[in-house]
């Protein structure tokens, strides 16, 4: 673009004081994402330059757990961390993470993240961070989660046309449409409340419940095999009809009643009589 000089490159001097004061120049900047390539450490809010810095352990330790608890979400099939997304010729913002609008392509994202998650440590540019969350909003994003990482732990949520909501550890984030399941404030920063979100959005993948609905259909098939063991013990010969019957039961007590009175009935039909 004549007149303008491009991005490429370690950022300068202005750039590098823009982003410590926070400072705007007023009207539209002039730079434009067809300026950036992937890699290169700027945003773009409506043409002005932002330098994008590397995380600090903490935030990037986060941010990486919290993506992977939303990646593994039943309803879920992209997810990126830190993919620059173009929301108009001149803005290009790129949330730690993005949920939905992140195709297994080269290049930026070309439209907006349907769920965007920002972590924030104390000092970071809360000027910038606010337009932000407009911008994508306006863009397009249904809902974008502010993670608070200093002092008092919450998340932040941010819908289009509505006031933000402040939600704390021991509530439930939801994002219907988006996620299957709603995911606890606490699964966004600490490990242990990640792995067990994961955990039981990967059942659910797998066609299974949760933890608990393993744990249940391991005493079923225990006290299944238990009476045919039984039965086999004392010479009763299950017929398929038989066989199938015990098969298919899922309720432990009537498991347990077969069971019972396997171990003296004369015959299978006996031991598998109801009541």
């Amino acid at each position: 673009m004549p007149g303008v000089t491009l991005l490429r490159g370690a950022p300068c001097a202005m750039f590098r004081r823009m982003k410590a004061v926070s400072y705007r120049p007023p009207g539209r900047g002039p730079f434009r994402v067809e300026q950036l390539r992937p890699g290169d450490p700027y945003e773009l809010s409506d043409g002005h330059a932002i330098v994008s810095e590397p995380s600090g352990r903490r935030h990037g330790r986060r941010h990486l757990l919290g993506g992977a608890a939303l990646a593994t979400d039943p309803a879920v099939d992209e997810v990126g961390v830190e993919v620059g997304h173009v929301l108009d010729e001149a803005t290009l913002r790129a949330p730690d993470v993005s949920v939905g609008g992140v195709s297994d392509e080269s290049g930026f994202a070309q439209s907006p993240p349907r769920l965007a998650v920002e972590y924030v440590e104390r000092g970071g540019d809360e000027a910038d961070l606010a337009r932000k969350v407009v911008e994508l909003l306006r863009a397009g994003t249904e809902l974008v989660w502010v993670v608070r990482l200093a002092g008092d732990r919450r998340v932040e949520v941010h819908r289009a046309g509505e006031a933000g909501v402040v939600m704390r550890a021991g509530e439930l984030l939801e994002a219907p449409g988006i996620l299957r399941n709603p995911v606890p404030v606490e699964a966004l920063y600490d490990g242990s409340a990640a792995r067990a979100l994961m955990l039981r959005n990967l059942l659910q993948r797998a066609g299974v419940a949760d933890l608990d609905a393993i744990r249940a259909e391991g005493r079923l098939e225990h006290a299944r095999d238990l009476l045919r063991r039984t039965l086999a013990r004392r010479g009763l010969a299950l017929d398929t009809t038989q066989a199938a019957a015990i098969e298919r039961c899922v309720d432990l007590a009537t498991l347990d009643a077969w069971l019972d009175r396997a171990h003296t009935a004369a015959s299978v039909a006996e031991a598998l009589r109801a009541g």
